[in-house]
């Protein structure tokens, strides 16, 4: 795995060529794209959202170890986000913005029913079913809509995808680590067919097949119809699994193994839209939940930190956007982009609008995807929050890790007396120089926008003017397999 680039020499490795570079915008003056948008059948969305899969984990983003063809084809016919984020480094709270287009703090997805960083089987809490999803907004616009995988935004019935917008489900409702234990009312890890348990404890092995042939067989019962997939891979999580095909056959242990079968997937869901006639009515979005743990066999690449943490490694994730005809080709964008705008994005493309009745953080970033001339990230910051606690704050090629008496990790284990350091991101992608020190009017600033957002969102002992509750339950049930 490289180490010690600066984002440049990282993306020259990496295979995007310098003709292929365009930084900080997306395209030069001499890479002419329209970007427009065909009147009439809105097009397909395809979210393809693995587990705990690192930035260097994918050929097109750097990775030695790992043989991802069909992801490098896909990076060649789309574009590459390389300052894409999530909002946490765990599970659900990147997802919770995902679905709502929002920061984990507004729709209290922060913590779970008893202040830990993500939910667990039978949690009181989930997403609250009041929030609007981007499958409510699509369905809304006629889109048949799917959930194939590993959902984590609870897993009592009134949390489940089926009532978050989602006209079919297929999948396991939280990670692949939480299955059944002694002394405790977690059930055997249950695979659910929209709210019905189908198998208990779920085979591991075959899930990325499964999921796979389930994508197939709703693209190909809805070809002639808008739809939208959102296939969150349970993978490569840890305990990693692959099916017989893959199974010690990488070059990276099962770990490795598991990310040749995501990119194997990606491609045979690709080759189905073609197979169709449907490619260029769809865009699929590739990307990773949070950055890979620092353990089991994940990279991160250039970046540092890691699965849990707010520097780099932790939520700057891979991302592939591709759409024949719409998205140019080989291209990559730097503009800071984020999980949270694919809402109003979607929303735009699809002939709706956001929710105009509530906060939403996401920003539609169809001028970046589209390569218009000129297009710039529509953020004016990103906050990095660890659970409750407001970490650090992006703004252009600035990053500002605050001084914090006591700041939070993973789980919530502090450490004490976090310093003052300001990153230029363009110049030192693994935040190695601190440059706070020569630059005091940058700090300023980026000091104001962070209490905008505590203001805003909140911080630890503060609440946000702007927050939402989350769902809640005060009997919560397991999902067992004889009771359904």
């Amino acid at each position: 795995m490289m180490k010690n680039l600066n984002r440049r020499d990282f993306l020259k490795v990496a295979g995007f060529g310098a003709a292929s570079l365009t930084i900080p915008g997306c395209l030069s003056d001499s890479q002419k794209f329209a970007g427009s948008v065909n009147s009439g059948r809105p097009p397909n969305f395809i979210i393809i959202f693995c587990d705990d899969l690192g930035y260097g984990d994918i050929g097109c983003f750097g990775s030695t170890k790992h043989r991802t063809p069909n992801l490098n084809q896909m990076a060649e016919e789309g574009m590459c986000f390389t300052s894409f984020y999530v909002t946490s480094g765990v599970c659900t709270p990147s997802r919770s913005s995902l679905m709502t287009g929002c920061y984990p703090r507004r729709v209290n997805m922060h913590a779970n029913d008893t202040g830990l960083c993500v939910l667990f089987p039978v949690n009181k809490k989930g997403l609250n079913p009041n929030e609007i999803t981007i499958a409510d907004l699509l369905k809304k616009q006629h889109y048949a809509t799917a959930c194939i995988g590993k959902w984590h935004l609870g897993d009592q019935p009134q949390f489940l995808p089926t009532r978050q917008g989602f006209d079919f489900y297929y999948g396991i409702p939280y990670s692949n680590d939480m299955g059944g234990r002694p002394n405790t009312n977690r059930p055997p890890l249950p695979l659910l067919r929209n709210e019905k348990v189908i198998e208990a404890p779920a085979n591991q092995d075959t899930l990325t097949k499964r999921y796979t042939e389930e994508a197939i067989k709703f693209i190909a019962a809805n070809k002639d119809k808008p739809f939208f997939i959102y296939l969150p891979h349970t993978m490569p999580h840890n305990p990693v699994h692959a099916s017989e095909k893959f199974r010690g056959k990488s070059a990276n242990g099962r770990y490795g193994d598991t990310v040749e079968e995501i990119d194997f997937s990606t491609g045979q869901i690709l080759a189905t839209l073609k197979n169709f006639g449907i490619d260029d009515r769809t865009l699929v979005v590739f990307t990773s939940d949070n950055g890979a743990s620092n353990r089991f066999g994940g990279g991160n690449g250039p970046l540092r930190g890691h699965k849990g943490s707010t520097w780099e490694g932790g939520m700057r994730e891979p991302c592939i956007v591709r759409w024949p005809g719409k998205i140019p080709a080989g291209k990559t964008c730097d503009q800071p982009a984020s999980t949270m705008d694919l809402l109003p994005t979607f929303a735009r493309l699809a002939g709706t609008k956001p929710p105009s009745d509530r906060v939403i953080d996401g920003r539609d970033i169809w001028p970046l995807m589209a390569g218009k001339k000129g297009a710039k990230s529509p953020h004016e910051a990103f906050y990095y929050y660890q659970m409750d606690q407001l970490q650090a704050v992006r703004s252009g090629r600035w990053k500002l890790h605050l001084q914090l008496a006591v700041k939070k990790r993973n789980w919530g284990k502090p450490i004490p007396n976090s310093p003052l350091q300001l990153y230029n991101l363009d110049a030192d992608i693994g935040e190695k120089n601190n440059v706070a020190d020569k630059n005091p009017d940058v700090v300023e600033r980026l000091l104001a926008l962070a209490e905008k957002a505590r203001d805003d969102l909140g911080d630890v002992n503060r609440k946000g003017k702007h927050q939402r509750p989350a769902g809640w339950v005060e009997n919560p049930k397991p999902l067992l397999l004889a009771s359904m």
